[in-house]
Protein backbone atom coordinates (compact mmCIF):
# COMPACT_ATOMS: atom_id res chain seq x y z
CA UNK A 1 0.00 0.00 0.00
CA UNK A 2 3.01 2.11 0.18
CA UNK A 3 3.63 2.74 -3.08
CA UNK A 4 0.36 3.63 -3.68
CA UNK A 5 -0.51 6.25 -1.79
CA UNK A 6 3.46 7.41 -2.12
CA UNK A 7 2.51 7.86 -5.98
CA UNK A 8 2.50 11.53 -6.83
CA UNK A 9 -1.00 11.42 -7.97
CA UNK A 10 -2.19 9.96 -4.57
CA UNK A 11 -1.64 13.26 -3.48
CA UNK A 12 -3.97 14.62 -6.41
CA UNK A 13 -7.15 12.11 -5.70
CA UNK A 14 -6.76 12.31 -2.10
CA UNK A 15 -6.18 15.65 -1.02
CA UNK A 16 -7.46 17.04 2.40
CA UNK A 17 -8.13 20.36 1.22
CA UNK A 18 -8.65 22.47 -1.65
CA UNK A 19 -7.84 26.09 -2.96
CA UNK A 20 -9.82 27.11 -6.47
CA UNK A 21 -9.27 29.96 -8.73
CA UNK A 22 -11.69 30.88 -11.43
CA UNK A 23 -15.00 30.63 -9.30
CA UNK A 24 -16.49 33.80 -8.72
CA UNK A 25 -20.49 35.26 -8.04
CA UNK A 26 -21.04 34.60 -12.20
CA UNK A 27 -23.21 31.40 -11.40
CA UNK A 28 -22.14 30.28 -15.09
CA UNK A 29 -18.89 30.61 -15.45
CA UNK A 30 -16.78 27.20 -15.77
CA UNK A 31 -14.89 27.98 -12.40
CA UNK A 32 -18.02 28.39 -10.32
CA UNK A 33 -19.51 25.49 -11.66
CA UNK A 34 -16.82 23.51 -11.15
CA UNK A 35 -16.38 24.63 -7.82
CA UNK A 36 -19.93 23.97 -7.43
CA UNK A 37 -19.88 20.23 -8.67
CA UNK A 38 -17.15 19.88 -5.77
CA UNK A 39 -19.30 21.20 -3.17
CA UNK A 40 -22.10 19.05 -4.20
CA UNK A 41 -20.44 15.89 -3.88
CA UNK A 42 -19.72 16.51 -0.33
CA UNK A 43 -16.15 17.18 -0.44
CA UNK A 44 -15.60 17.08 3.58
CA UNK A 45 -12.23 19.12 3.51
CA UNK A 46 -11.66 22.83 3.69
CA UNK A 47 -12.52 24.47 0.04
CA UNK A 48 -10.73 27.95 -0.42
CA UNK A 49 -12.03 30.11 -3.61
CA UNK A 50 -9.22 32.21 -4.72
CA UNK A 51 -10.54 35.60 -5.81
CA UNK A 52 -9.16 39.03 -5.91
CA UNK A 53 -12.09 40.99 -5.29
CA UNK A 54 -14.67 38.83 -4.13
CA UNK A 55 -15.31 38.06 -0.23
CA UNK A 56 -18.18 35.44 -0.74
CA UNK A 57 -18.49 32.60 -3.39
CA UNK A 58 -20.97 29.93 -3.19
CA UNK A 59 -21.07 30.79 0.54
CA UNK A 60 -18.00 29.94 1.28
CA UNK A 61 -15.60 32.92 2.48
CA UNK A 62 -12.90 33.89 -0.78
CA UNK A 63 -9.48 35.26 -0.19
CA UNK A 64 -7.43 37.51 -2.29
CA UNK A 65 -4.41 35.03 -2.64
CA UNK A 66 -3.20 31.40 -1.64
CA UNK A 67 -1.00 33.13 1.30
CA UNK A 68 -3.99 34.53 2.97
CA UNK A 69 -5.82 31.29 3.20
CA UNK A 70 -6.29 30.33 7.38
CA UNK A 71 -5.16 26.13 6.68
CA UNK A 72 -2.75 24.09 4.33
CA UNK A 73 -3.98 23.59 1.21
CA UNK A 74 -3.18 19.82 -0.45
CA UNK A 75 -4.53 20.19 -4.39
CA UNK A 76 -4.84 23.74 -5.84
CA UNK A 77 -7.62 23.80 -9.13
CA UNK A 78 -6.64 26.78 -11.53
CA UNK A 79 -9.64 27.79 -14.06
CA UNK A 80 -7.79 30.70 -15.18
CA UNK A 81 -7.15 32.63 -18.59
CA UNK A 82 -4.07 30.95 -19.96
CA UNK A 83 -1.81 34.10 -19.49
CA UNK A 84 -1.97 34.23 -15.88
CA UNK A 85 -1.77 30.41 -14.95
CA UNK A 86 2.17 30.49 -14.63
CA UNK A 87 2.32 33.21 -12.32
CA UNK A 88 -0.59 31.48 -10.11
CA UNK A 89 1.27 28.11 -10.13
CA UNK A 90 4.30 30.11 -9.11
CA UNK A 91 2.70 31.10 -5.72
CA UNK A 92 1.23 27.44 -5.21
CA UNK A 93 4.56 26.64 -5.50
CA UNK A 94 5.90 29.36 -2.49
CA UNK A 95 2.94 28.45 -0.37
CA UNK A 96 4.30 24.81 -0.28
CA UNK A 97 1.25 22.98 -2.71
CA UNK A 98 2.16 20.09 -4.03
CA UNK A 99 -0.59 19.11 -6.28
CA UNK A 100 -2.45 20.92 -8.80
CA UNK A 101 -5.26 20.59 -11.73
CA UNK A 102 -4.90 22.70 -14.48
CA UNK A 103 -7.80 23.11 -16.66
CA UNK A 104 -7.19 26.13 -18.21
CA UNK A 105 -6.49 25.26 -22.22
CA UNK A 106 -4.86 27.34 -25.08
CA UNK A 107 -0.97 25.47 -24.34
CA UNK A 108 0.91 23.41 -26.32
CA UNK A 109 -2.32 22.22 -28.09
CA UNK A 110 -2.87 26.02 -29.99
CA UNK A 111 0.52 26.35 -31.67
CA UNK A 112 4.16 27.91 -30.46
CA UNK A 113 3.11 30.28 -28.21
CA UNK A 114 1.09 27.73 -26.35
CA UNK A 115 4.10 25.64 -26.49
CA UNK A 116 6.04 28.26 -24.46
CA UNK A 117 3.87 28.79 -22.10
CA UNK A 118 3.36 24.69 -20.93
CA UNK A 119 6.72 24.67 -21.02
CA UNK A 120 7.12 27.29 -18.43
CA UNK A 121 4.36 26.03 -16.21
CA UNK A 122 6.63 22.68 -16.46
CA UNK A 123 9.57 24.45 -15.83
CA UNK A 124 7.91 25.64 -12.48
CA UNK A 125 6.38 22.22 -11.43
CA UNK A 126 10.09 20.75 -11.77
CA UNK A 127 11.06 23.84 -9.22
CA UNK A 128 8.60 23.82 -6.53
CA UNK A 129 8.14 19.50 -6.87
CA UNK A 130 4.10 20.03 -8.30
CA UNK A 131 3.01 16.82 -10.07
CA UNK A 132 -0.15 18.27 -11.77
CA UNK A 133 -2.93 16.93 -14.53
CA UNK A 134 -3.22 19.52 -17.51
CA UNK A 135 -3.52 21.56 -18.88
CA UNK A 136 -6.48 21.62 -20.97
CA UNK A 137 -7.82 19.22 -19.07
CA UNK A 138 -11.85 19.06 -16.94
CA UNK A 139 -10.06 17.53 -13.75
CA UNK A 140 -10.13 14.47 -11.68
CA UNK A 141 -13.24 12.49 -9.79
CA UNK A 142 -12.40 10.05 -6.47
CA UNK A 143 -16.03 9.58 -5.62
CA UNK A 144 -14.78 7.25 -2.66
CA UNK A 145 -13.89 10.51 -1.13
CA UNK A 146 -16.40 12.36 -2.54
CA UNK A 147 -13.78 14.49 -4.78
CA UNK A 148 -14.79 15.58 -8.25
CA UNK A 149 -13.28 18.41 -9.81
CA UNK A 150 -15.01 18.22 -12.90
CA UNK A 151 -17.74 20.45 -14.70
CA UNK A 152 -20.41 17.90 -14.57
CA UNK A 153 -22.22 16.95 -11.56
CA UNK A 154 -21.02 13.11 -10.21
CA UNK A 155 -24.82 11.12 -10.05
CA UNK A 156 -23.96 7.42 -9.39
CA UNK A 157 -21.97 5.21 -6.77
CA UNK A 158 -18.43 5.13 -5.90
CA UNK A 159 -17.12 1.99 -8.09
CA UNK A 160 -14.52 -0.38 -9.39
CA UNK A 161 -14.02 1.18 -13.14
CA UNK A 162 -10.76 3.72 -13.00
CA UNK A 163 -10.08 5.71 -15.92
CA UNK A 164 -7.68 7.70 -17.42
CA UNK A 165 -8.48 9.83 -20.65
CA UNK A 166 -7.03 11.87 -22.78
CA UNK A 167 -10.74 13.60 -23.07
CA UNK A 168 -12.29 14.78 -21.02
CA UNK A 169 -15.69 13.98 -22.09
CA UNK A 170 -15.35 10.63 -21.50
CA UNK A 171 -15.15 10.84 -18.45
CA UNK A 172 -17.24 13.78 -16.79
CA UNK A 173 -19.90 12.82 -19.45
CA UNK A 174 -20.18 9.22 -18.89
CA UNK A 175 -21.17 10.26 -15.25
CA UNK A 176 -24.92 10.10 -16.23
CA UNK A 177 -24.32 7.32 -18.79
CA UNK A 178 -22.75 4.66 -16.02
CA UNK A 179 -25.59 6.09 -13.54
CA UNK A 180 -27.68 4.18 -15.76
CA UNK A 181 -26.05 1.04 -16.12
CA UNK A 182 -24.98 1.09 -11.96
CA UNK A 183 -21.43 1.36 -12.82
CA UNK A 184 -19.07 4.24 -11.12
CA UNK A 185 -15.57 4.99 -11.22
CA UNK A 186 -12.88 4.06 -8.28
CA UNK A 187 -10.79 7.02 -10.02
CA UNK A 188 -10.75 8.75 -13.04
CA UNK A 189 -8.49 11.00 -14.60
CA UNK A 190 -8.88 13.91 -17.65
CA UNK A 191 -5.09 14.39 -18.72
CA UNK A 192 -5.45 16.77 -21.11
CA UNK A 193 -1.94 17.79 -22.63
CA UNK A 194 -0.28 15.71 -20.46
CA UNK A 195 2.19 18.21 -19.85
CA UNK A 196 3.74 16.70 -16.24
CA UNK A 197 1.24 13.87 -15.71
CA UNK A 198 0.41 11.48 -18.54
CA UNK A 199 -1.97 8.19 -18.88
CA UNK A 200 1.23 6.35 -18.23
CA UNK A 201 1.75 7.39 -15.00
CA UNK A 202 -2.32 6.97 -14.50
CA UNK A 203 -2.28 3.16 -15.42
CA UNK A 204 0.50 2.94 -12.93
CA UNK A 205 -1.14 4.55 -10.46
CA UNK A 206 -4.89 2.79 -10.97
CA UNK A 207 -2.88 -0.39 -10.99
CA UNK A 208 -1.85 -0.01 -7.28
CA UNK A 209 -5.37 1.56 -6.61
CA UNK A 210 -7.00 -1.05 -4.22
CA UNK A 211 -10.98 0.32 -4.99
CA UNK A 212 -10.26 -0.45 -8.97
CA UNK A 213 -10.73 -3.78 -10.70
CA UNK A 214 -10.64 -2.70 -14.19
CA UNK A 215 -9.08 -0.02 -15.96
CA UNK A 216 -10.30 1.94 -18.58
CA UNK A 217 -7.96 4.36 -21.35
CA UNK A 218 -9.60 6.71 -24.20
CA UNK A 219 -6.30 6.92 -26.55
CA UNK A 220 -5.36 9.62 -29.01
CA UNK A 221 -1.48 9.34 -28.82
CA UNK A 222 0.79 7.38 -26.42
CA UNK A 223 4.09 9.48 -26.08
CA UNK A 224 6.08 7.13 -23.41
CA UNK A 225 5.92 3.92 -25.62
CA UNK A 226 8.21 1.90 -24.19
CA UNK A 227 7.41 3.24 -20.78
CA UNK A 228 3.58 2.29 -21.38
CA UNK A 229 4.05 -1.08 -22.60
CA UNK A 230 6.84 -1.88 -19.56
CA UNK A 231 3.82 -1.12 -17.17
CA UNK A 232 0.68 -1.88 -18.87
CA UNK A 233 2.67 -5.46 -19.50
CA UNK A 234 2.58 -5.54 -15.79
CA UNK A 235 -0.79 -4.16 -14.78
CA UNK A 236 -2.04 -6.41 -17.22
CA UNK A 237 -1.03 -9.69 -15.15
CA UNK A 238 -3.19 -7.81 -12.03
CA UNK A 239 -5.84 -6.30 -13.10
CA UNK A 240 -7.22 -6.19 -16.82
CA UNK A 241 -7.01 -2.87 -19.01
CA UNK A 242 -9.25 -2.04 -21.57
CA UNK A 243 -8.34 0.76 -24.34
CA UNK A 244 -10.43 2.61 -26.99
CA UNK A 245 -8.22 4.11 -29.19
CA UNK A 246 -9.19 6.66 -31.91
CA UNK A 247 -6.07 8.15 -34.31
CA UNK A 248 -5.55 5.22 -36.23
CA UNK A 249 -7.15 6.95 -39.84
CA UNK A 250 -6.04 10.07 -41.40
CA UNK A 251 -9.21 11.97 -39.82
CA UNK A 252 -8.32 10.45 -36.30
CA UNK A 253 -4.55 11.83 -36.17
CA UNK A 254 -5.94 15.32 -37.20
CA UNK A 255 -8.40 15.36 -34.43
CA UNK A 256 -6.61 14.36 -32.05
CA UNK A 257 -3.34 16.40 -32.69
CA UNK A 258 -5.71 20.00 -32.40
CA UNK A 259 -7.78 18.32 -29.52
CA UNK A 260 -4.41 17.50 -27.02
CA UNK A 261 -1.89 17.60 -29.12
CA UNK A 262 -1.39 13.63 -29.23
CA UNK A 263 0.53 12.03 -31.49
CA UNK A 264 -1.47 9.19 -33.17
CA UNK A 265 -0.30 5.97 -34.50
CA UNK A 266 -1.60 3.44 -37.51
CA UNK A 267 -3.95 0.68 -36.10
CA UNK A 268 -1.87 -1.32 -36.97
CA UNK A 269 0.48 -0.31 -34.48
CA UNK A 270 -1.95 -0.39 -31.64
CA UNK A 271 -3.18 -3.61 -32.19
CA UNK A 272 0.65 -4.55 -31.47
CA UNK A 273 0.89 -2.71 -28.94
CA UNK A 274 -2.32 -3.81 -27.21
CA UNK A 275 -1.82 -7.49 -27.85
CA UNK A 276 1.65 -7.76 -26.25
CA UNK A 277 0.44 -5.75 -23.38
CA UNK A 278 -2.32 -7.61 -22.50
CA UNK A 279 -4.85 -4.61 -23.11
CA UNK A 280 -8.53 -5.56 -24.62
CA UNK A 281 -8.74 -2.73 -27.37
CA UNK A 282 -12.75 -1.55 -27.57
CA UNK A 283 -14.14 -0.31 -31.15
CA UNK A 284 -16.78 2.56 -29.10
CA UNK A 285 -17.01 4.29 -25.84
CA UNK A 286 -19.78 2.14 -24.85
CA UNK A 287 -17.66 -0.94 -25.93
CA UNK A 288 -15.29 -0.02 -23.42
CA UNK A 289 -17.79 0.43 -20.90
CA UNK A 290 -19.53 -3.08 -21.50
CA UNK A 291 -15.91 -5.01 -21.48
CA UNK A 292 -14.76 -3.27 -18.08
CA UNK A 293 -18.09 -3.99 -16.29
CA UNK A 294 -17.31 -8.06 -17.13
CA UNK A 295 -14.11 -7.72 -16.48
CA UNK A 296 -14.32 -5.88 -13.11
CA UNK A 297 -17.28 -8.13 -12.07
CA UNK A 298 -16.55 -11.96 -13.61
CA UNK A 299 -14.20 -14.65 -12.81
CA UNK A 300 -11.99 -15.60 -15.50
CA UNK A 301 -13.33 -18.83 -17.65
CA UNK A 302 -11.09 -21.44 -18.29
CA UNK A 303 -11.86 -21.77 -21.86
CA UNK A 304 -14.01 -20.57 -24.97
CA UNK A 305 -17.58 -22.70 -24.63
CA UNK A 306 -19.68 -21.12 -23.33
CA UNK A 307 -23.56 -22.27 -23.02
CA UNK A 308 -26.80 -19.72 -23.91
CA UNK A 309 -29.86 -19.91 -22.03
CA UNK A 310 -33.25 -17.70 -23.18
CA UNK A 311 -36.91 -18.12 -23.32
CA UNK A 312 -36.99 -16.11 -26.93
CA UNK A 313 -35.27 -17.42 -30.07
CA UNK A 314 -34.54 -14.28 -31.55
CA UNK A 315 -32.25 -13.28 -28.66
CA UNK A 316 -30.70 -16.53 -28.51
CA UNK A 317 -30.18 -16.54 -32.31
CA UNK A 318 -28.52 -12.91 -31.83
CA UNK A 319 -26.23 -14.55 -28.81
CA UNK A 320 -24.99 -17.29 -31.00
CA UNK A 321 -24.18 -15.03 -33.69
CA UNK A 322 -22.27 -12.83 -31.88
CA UNK A 323 -20.05 -15.40 -29.97
CA UNK A 324 -19.16 -17.20 -33.48
CA UNK A 325 -18.31 -13.73 -34.96
CA UNK A 326 -16.60 -12.62 -31.52
CA UNK A 327 -14.22 -16.05 -31.57
CA UNK A 328 -16.74 -17.77 -29.02
CA UNK A 329 -18.00 -21.46 -29.21
CA UNK A 330 -20.98 -23.23 -28.13
CA UNK A 331 -20.36 -25.93 -25.63
CA UNK A 332 -21.67 -29.41 -26.75
CA UNK A 333 -23.91 -30.31 -23.59
CA UNK A 334 -22.93 -33.45 -22.08
CA UNK A 335 -25.91 -36.34 -22.28
CA UNK A 336 -25.97 -35.97 -18.27
CA UNK A 337 -26.87 -32.14 -19.17
CA UNK A 338 -29.00 -33.09 -21.55
CA UNK A 339 -31.03 -35.36 -19.83
CA UNK A 340 -31.42 -33.43 -16.44
CA UNK A 341 -32.55 -30.05 -18.83
CA UNK A 342 -35.33 -32.23 -20.37
CA UNK A 343 -37.07 -33.12 -17.23
CA UNK A 344 -37.21 -29.43 -16.29
CA UNK A 345 -38.38 -27.82 -20.13
CA UNK A 346 -41.56 -28.22 -22.00
CA UNK A 347 -41.89 -30.60 -24.87
CA UNK A 348 -41.38 -27.98 -27.42
CA UNK A 349 -38.09 -26.48 -25.82
CA UNK A 350 -34.82 -26.92 -27.41
CA UNK A 351 -31.73 -28.43 -24.96
CA UNK A 352 -29.61 -28.39 -27.67
CA UNK A 353 -27.05 -25.21 -26.83
CA UNK A 354 -28.36 -22.13 -27.22
CA UNK A 355 -31.08 -23.63 -24.42
CA UNK A 356 -34.20 -22.35 -25.75
CA UNK A 357 -37.45 -22.63 -23.57
CA UNK A 358 -40.08 -20.76 -25.17
CA UNK A 359 -41.62 -21.07 -21.69
CA UNK A 360 -41.12 -22.42 -19.08
CA UNK A 361 -43.14 -25.02 -16.82
CA UNK A 362 -42.24 -23.21 -13.49
CA UNK A 363 -40.43 -19.79 -13.74
CA UNK A 364 -38.48 -20.12 -11.17
CA UNK A 365 -36.19 -22.79 -12.59
CA UNK A 366 -35.00 -20.49 -15.36
CA UNK A 367 -32.62 -18.50 -13.07
CA UNK A 368 -32.18 -21.09 -10.52
CA UNK A 369 -31.85 -24.49 -11.75
CA UNK A 370 -31.35 -24.49 -15.14
CA UNK A 371 -28.31 -22.04 -15.15
CA UNK A 372 -27.12 -24.68 -12.13
CA UNK A 373 -26.98 -27.68 -14.93
CA UNK A 374 -25.76 -26.02 -17.57
CA UNK A 375 -22.67 -24.31 -15.29
CA UNK A 376 -22.42 -28.22 -13.59
CA UNK A 377 -21.27 -29.39 -16.87
CA UNK A 378 -17.55 -29.08 -17.25
CA UNK A 379 -17.36 -28.90 -21.18
CA UNK A 380 -19.00 -24.86 -20.62
CA UNK A 381 -16.75 -22.14 -19.49
CA UNK A 382 -19.07 -19.60 -19.11
CA UNK A 383 -23.19 -18.74 -19.03
CA UNK A 384 -24.73 -16.14 -21.56
CA UNK A 385 -28.66 -15.37 -20.24
CA UNK A 386 -31.26 -13.69 -21.80
CA UNK A 387 -33.07 -11.61 -19.05
CA UNK A 388 -36.34 -11.82 -19.39
CA UNK A 389 -39.00 -11.58 -16.32
CA UNK A 390 -42.41 -10.74 -15.64
CA UNK A 391 -43.75 -7.24 -15.23
CA UNK A 392 -43.68 -6.15 -11.68
CA UNK A 393 -47.28 -5.55 -12.24
CA UNK A 394 -48.02 -8.54 -13.75
CA UNK A 395 -46.81 -10.42 -10.89
CA UNK A 396 -49.05 -8.76 -8.84
CA UNK A 397 -51.82 -9.49 -10.49
CA UNK A 398 -51.35 -13.19 -10.63
CA UNK A 399 -50.48 -12.90 -6.72
CA UNK A 400 -53.88 -10.79 -6.21
CA UNK A 401 -56.25 -13.25 -8.47
CA UNK A 402 -55.05 -15.96 -6.31
CA UNK A 403 -54.44 -14.39 -3.02
CA UNK A 404 -56.77 -11.36 -2.69
CA UNK A 405 -54.49 -9.08 0.07
CA UNK A 406 -53.06 -5.53 0.24
CA UNK A 407 -49.18 -7.18 0.14
CA UNK A 408 -49.26 -7.82 -3.48
CA UNK A 409 -46.82 -5.54 -3.99
CA UNK A 410 -44.48 -6.20 -1.34
CA UNK A 411 -44.94 -10.16 -2.44
CA UNK A 412 -43.81 -9.25 -6.25
CA UNK A 413 -40.76 -7.35 -5.28
CA UNK A 414 -40.10 -9.81 -3.21
CA UNK A 415 -40.08 -12.47 -5.85
CA UNK A 416 -38.45 -10.20 -7.83
CA UNK A 417 -35.06 -9.89 -5.77
CA UNK A 418 -35.38 -13.34 -4.72
CA UNK A 419 -34.57 -14.05 -8.09
CA UNK A 420 -32.33 -11.09 -8.80
CA UNK A 421 -30.31 -13.22 -5.31
CA UNK A 422 -29.91 -16.32 -7.10
CA UNK A 423 -28.69 -14.54 -10.71
CA UNK A 424 -26.25 -13.13 -8.89
CA UNK A 425 -24.49 -15.64 -6.85
CA UNK A 426 -24.07 -17.81 -10.04
CA UNK A 427 -20.82 -16.72 -10.78
CA UNK A 428 -19.04 -16.97 -7.54
CA UNK A 429 -20.62 -20.42 -6.68
CA UNK A 430 -19.50 -22.35 -9.89
CA UNK A 431 -16.12 -20.45 -10.58
CA UNK A 432 -17.19 -19.47 -13.48
CA UNK A 433 -18.72 -16.25 -15.56
CA UNK A 434 -22.29 -15.12 -15.69
CA UNK A 435 -23.74 -12.89 -18.20
CA UNK A 436 -26.84 -11.41 -18.77
CA UNK A 437 -29.06 -9.13 -21.54
CA UNK A 438 -32.41 -7.56 -20.99
CA UNK A 439 -33.70 -4.41 -23.37
CA UNK A 440 -35.74 -3.23 -20.02
CA UNK A 441 -33.93 -0.16 -18.08
CA UNK A 442 -33.41 0.77 -14.41
CA UNK A 443 -36.99 1.66 -14.25
CA UNK A 444 -37.76 -1.76 -13.51
CA UNK A 445 -36.99 -2.88 -10.48
CA UNK A 446 -35.15 -6.36 -11.99
CA UNK A 447 -32.97 -4.54 -14.08
CA UNK A 448 -32.28 -2.12 -10.84
CA UNK A 449 -31.68 -4.57 -8.57
CA UNK A 450 -28.99 -6.73 -10.59
CA UNK A 451 -26.94 -3.27 -11.55
CA UNK A 452 -26.70 -2.66 -7.97
CA UNK A 453 -25.84 -5.94 -7.45
CA UNK A 454 -23.03 -5.58 -9.68
CA UNK A 455 -24.27 -8.18 -12.26
CA UNK A 456 -23.43 -7.22 -15.50
CA UNK A 457 -26.87 -7.03 -17.53
CA UNK A 458 -26.13 -5.49 -20.79
CA UNK A 459 -28.85 -4.17 -22.92
CA UNK A 460 -28.70 -6.10 -25.63
CA UNK A 461 -27.52 -9.63 -26.04
CA UNK A 462 -24.84 -8.87 -28.78
CA UNK A 463 -23.38 -6.65 -26.71
CA UNK A 464 -23.20 -8.98 -23.71
CA UNK A 465 -21.61 -11.99 -25.54
CA UNK A 466 -18.85 -9.34 -27.11
CA UNK A 467 -17.94 -8.43 -23.48
CA UNK A 468 -17.82 -12.26 -22.37
CA UNK A 469 -15.45 -12.64 -25.26
CA UNK A 470 -13.60 -10.45 -24.24
CA UNK A 471 -12.78 -11.57 -20.60
CA UNK A 472 -11.75 -14.83 -22.87
CA UNK A 473 -9.36 -12.72 -24.56
CA UNK A 474 -7.84 -11.48 -21.61
CA UNK A 475 -7.82 -14.39 -19.22
CA UNK A 476 -5.79 -15.88 -22.47
CA UNK A 477 -3.01 -12.97 -22.63
CA UNK A 478 -2.96 -12.82 -19.20
CA UNK A 479 -1.84 -16.09 -19.07
CA UNK A 480 0.32 -15.77 -21.40
CA UNK A 481 1.78 -12.47 -19.25
CA UNK A 482 2.18 -14.55 -16.19
CA UNK A 483 4.26 -17.62 -18.26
Amino acid sequence: MNGYEDNPLHRITHPRSVAFWGASTNFMGMGTIQLSQLLQLGFEGPVYPIHPTETKILGLDAYPAVKDVPGPVDLAVLVLPTRIVPEILEECGEAGIRSAVVVSAGFGEVGPEGKVLQSRIVEIAKKYDICFVGPNCIGVVNPHIKLNTTFFPYETKPGFVGMASQSGSFVTQMFSYLANIGLGFSQGFSVGNEAVTDITDCLEYLGQCPDTRVIGLYIEGIRRGRDFMRVAKEVSKKKPIVAFYVGGSEAGSKAGLSHTGALAGPDSLYDGVFDQCGIIRASSIEELFDFCWVLGTQPLPNGNHIAVLTNSGGPGAAAADAADRCGLKLAELSPVTVTALTKLVPGTASVKNPVDLTFSKNPGDYFGRLPQILLDDPAVAGLFIYCLIPDQRVIMSVISSQTPNDRAADLANEYIRGQCVILESLSEKYGKPVVGASYYSRSELFVRELHDRDFPLLPSPERAVRALGALVRYARTRQALLE
